[in-house]
């Protein structure tokens, strides 16, 4: 199996869905869309465009070649985390540094972020890494988690900065 390629492809469907899904809410203005979209500018809601493309995209890779590896969800989630965390830390790095955002630079550092994921991703695959069952089991909870936790936090998000939108100063939709 050549999971190059997936990984590649993989990238490009996130990398195109994340930037459509930016768009996504302020278009169909619904609840279901809010749920899978940015709602608004916080660091938070942006962290779903690149959550929900890789899962997307993850649910395809575990019926054509996933469900016969031992450490596909693993290796998914684990470098899906990675990629949300460079968003996280390169963003609010770089705005404490410079003083304010730059819409070219968030583009780069989300497509980066979606790249740096399904690179480790393919690495991890490659190296058989991740391949306890009970690792397994522990990331299909945290991905289980995290969309809960996408689901609510858009309706209900909690005081806290990465839930803040820097246009509006609110919080959630």
């Amino acid at each position: 199996m050549n999971y190059k390629i997936y990984s590649i492809i993989g990238a490009l469907f996130s990398i195109i869905s994340g930037i459509l899904l930016h768009f996504a809410y302020d278009f169909f203005q619904t609840d279901f869309s809010a749920i899978f979209s940015a709602t608004n500018e916080s660091t938070w809601e942006h962290l779903k465009l690149i959550f929900f493309p890789v899962m997307i995209f993850a649910i395809i890779e575990y019926f054509i070649y996933g469900k016969n590896l031992s450490n596909f969800f693993a290796s998914k989630i684990i470098s899906l985390l990675f990629g949300m965390l460079a968003i996280v830390v390169v963003f609010y790095t770089y705005n404490g540094v410079i003083g304010e955002s730059s819409a070219l630079f968030n583009i780069l550092l989300f497509t980066g972020s979606v790249i740096l994921a399904y690179w480790l991703y393919y690495i991890f695959i490659n190296e058989n890494l991740f391949t306890s069952p009970t690792v397994n089991k522990i990331s299909i909870i945290v991905g289980i988690i995290l969309f809960l936790m996408f689901w609510v936090f858009t309706f209900y998000p909690p005081l806290l900065n990465i839930f803040r939108d820097p246009v509006t100063g609110g919080y959630g939709i």
